[in-house]
């Protein structure tokens, strides 16, 4: 049974009335039903408003070129957290457990957001990547050695979610044995109400208090040493941020573990799936390895880790012949702008000779332009050169189980065979 706002076929998504659509239901991105939505949306309504949604009414932009132009617009649309931050649902950040609300510098406006922003900056300087670079190669390597030939396992949790978790806890410089509390704290902090794996806000608040507990040993034993170049390091020496309260240093940790994890393991896992989808593309790829990088950039835009990002209308502002009103919420759906016919022909295929590849909106722009991108295309690129030195094929036994959630787009299991 699906609701009026749930399309199971391109049809169903032609036939539910405009003022009816909503794209937030966690199902429709686990299914992969929104695409259709997304589609007709770009064609017939790209600055679309839901009035009754379980976020609350929101406006919905889903054509390339007017997401760019608000994600760049921090002074009318805005981030923070105050306002209700980078999501739809205000309870992510601001959940109904007294007292408690996460303060990220993704979630946060000038000048406050810069001040963090560059605190932690280094951590992706020419030094720090070619550090990476080369712990990068040896794990990757052993990773796949270590993978069964002929035999079926999951992918996500083998490779994905092993390679991202020691990434993560490198940045750290937290022990490799605790890599899968950090993978854990990341699960948490997305998880909400409509996903099955949500339990509580209360339990969800123990888990995150459990998180900053753990980090705070970290923080005093950091602070009182000569600085490192690890991120809590970076935080403790910055003058920006050594005298955050607590919880904003709590809201730290989560949008750089978040980032660190999410991003780059479903498209880790996303690059699997492509293969399987695309065969002749991956072709092209083995027979001319100097398209590795396109690759990288094509799955990214294809795959959309981040689906959507909400910015807060701080006065009246037009776009196109909509008026956004002062305090209203809008959606800037990367998923649908990065399938946009007007920029990217045939969207919803990889292509690994786009003349256009890498203006994709994953990475979002403007003052918020994620962080740690390339860290995520070295892993990925890492990834690929050590899979096509040894891999014949890497077949998709079934297919892969989705995320059921509008946050993360991505894979809780991926069943594949490899072939030497």
């Amino acid at each position: 049974m699906h609701s009026p706002s749930a399309p199971s076929s391109a049809n169903d998504a032609e036939r539910i009335p405009l003022a009816e659509i909503d794209l937030t239901p966690h199902h429709l991105f686990e299914s992969g039903g929104v695409l259709r939505l997304f589609e007709r949306l770009r064609r017939e309504d790209p600055v679309h408003y839901c009035a009754n949604s379980s976020v609350g009414p929101y406006w919905s932009l889903t054509k390339y070129t007017d997401i760019m132009s608000v994600d760049m617009n921090h002074t009318v649309f805005s981030s923070a957290y105050e306002h209700g931050g980078i999501v739809l649902d205000d309870k992510l950040s601001r959940p109904p457990v007294e007292g408690f609300s996460v303060p990220a510098f993704i979630a946060m406006d000038e000048p406050r957001h810069s001040e963090i922003r560059k605190a932690v900056q280094p951590i992706v300087s020419t030094e720090s990547l070619k550090h990476l670079q080369t712990l990068s190669t040896e794990r990757t390597r052993k990773v796949l050695d270590s993978l069964p030939v002929n035999e079926e396992f999951d992918w996500v949790e083998r490779v994905s979610i092993e390679l991202t978790s020691m990434m993560l806890a490198t940045l750290f410089d937290t022990p490799l044995e605790d890599r899968r509390r950090l993978i854990r704290w990341s699960h948490v902090a997305t998880t909400i109400e409509g996903m099955d794996s949500f339990v509580s806000h209360e339990r969800r608040v123990a888990e995150l208090m459990e998180c900053l507990e753990y980090f705070t040993v970290i923080w005093n034993e950091r602070i009182n040493a000569p600085p490192k170049f690890d991120l809590i390091s970076m935080l403790a020496h910055s003058p920006q941020t050594r005298s955050m309260t607590p919880i904003e240093y709590l809201g730290q940790l989560l949008v750089l573990i978040v980032g660190g994890n999410d991003t780059t393991r479903n498209t880790m896992s996303a690059t699997v799936n492509a293969m399987n989808l695309f065969p002749d593309e991956f072709r092209k790829l083995k027979e001319q390895p100097s398209l590795l990088n396109n690759m990288v950039q094509e799955v990214i835009r294809w795959q959309t880790p981040i689906p959507h990002q909400r910015r807060t209308a701080l006065r009246d502002f037009q776009i196109r012949d909509k008026t956004i009103r002062k305090g209203d919420k809008v959606a800037m759906w990367y998923y649908s702008g990065n399938r946009d016919e007007d920029v990217f022909p045939n969207g919803d295929e990889i292509r690994l000779d786009r003349p256009n590849i890498g203006r994709h909106l994953s990475f979002g722009f403007g003052i918020h332009r994620c962080l740690g991108l390339r860290i995520a295309e070295l892993q990925l690129r890492t990834l690929w050169q050590q899979i096509l030195e040894r891999f014949q094929t890497i077949e998709l036994v079934r297919p892969p189980k989705r995320t059921k959630t509008n946050l993360v787009n991505g894979y809780t299991e991926m069943i594949v065979r490899i072939k030497a």
